[in-house]
């Protein structure tokens, strides 16, 4: 197996890790470290992308709500990333893993020194066998949070970046939902899941609807950007429900699992 076909992005979204409240599921995070954990052990190189700093120190922070001003969505940024990589470290380690800490803004990936050093340090952490978490930099970089200069938008598209650099063979986003429906299942009881997608067309588009959860920044349209991107580099990626992380091993068993969209050649 080349290191391409061993090579699998999860991005997993602030609400997938979070309850209701804004509080850290603690629970929902321990599976998803022991599946991907489980997965590595099979001989595949995992990278993480997480969501969830700013929701995480909003709550730690005692916010009566999700900060509207940059600094203070920065300060919750710093303090929210801190906690989220304890827990982290203190789960993977549970499972015998190791990680490690990467924060991204645009200029990493568009400079390319900056960009070429960083693709060596993501090779260095998966060859020894070192999980990297990846989230944006929003404790320094306010482009990254509402700026019109951002690159990922969403760390929807954020994981599309990260899935081509590491030159993956997938990209798997857990969502608070089970993949993509031709109508939104919150409002219409017929919708009915599209299992597999050749082609990302307007029509496609058009059926996407804002973020199922108001502690989360993207919705089902930034899944879908982050596919475009994704499936033109020739990564399959796969929409599913963040609360299954375990079907993780059905998807190396290439059984069907919410929506695959896929890969161009």
């Amino acid at each position: 197996m080349d290191v391409s076909k061993k090579r699998i992005v999860v991005k997993v979204g602030t609400s997938t890790i979070t309850n209701e409240s804004g509080n850290i599921d603690i629970r929902a995070i321990d599976h998803l470290c022991r599946a991907i954990s489980g997965v590595e052990n099979k001989g595949y190189d995992l990278v993480l992308v997480s969501s969830g700093a700013i929701a995480v120190g909003a709550n730690k922070m005692r916010l009566a709500q999700k900060p509207k001003e940059i600094r203070m969505k920065q300060a919750a940024a710093a303090v929210g990333q801190t906690e989220l990589m304890h827990l982290y470290d203190k789960l993977f380690g549970e499972y015998n893993r190791m990680v490690g800490q990467i924060l991204l803004d645009n200029e990493d990936i568009a400079d390319p020194v900056r960009s070429r050093n960083l693709k060596n340090t993501f090779d260095a952490l998966l060859e020894n066998h070192i999980i990297p978490i990846v989230n944006e930099n929003d404790s320094v970089s306010h482009a990254e949070i509402e700026s019109e200069k951002k690159l990922f938008s969403d760390n929807d598209m954020l994981s599309a970046y990260v899935a081509a650099f590491c030159g993956a063979s997938k990209l798997v986003i857990f969502s608070d939902i089970d993949g993509l429906y031709d109508g939104n299942p919150q409002t219409n009881p017929d919708a009915q899941l599209i299992s597999r997608v050749e082609d990302i067309t307007d029509e496609l588009k058009s059926v996407a609807s804002g973020s199922g959860s108001n502690r989360g920044t993207g919705g089902m349209i930034t899944k879908l950007e982050a596919a475009e991107y994704a499936t033109r580099k020739g990564i399959d990626v796969l929409i599913t429900n963040g609360k299954k992380p375990e079907m993780l091993y059905d998807i190396i068993e290439k059984k069907k699992v919410g929506t695959l969209f896929v890969a161009k050649e």
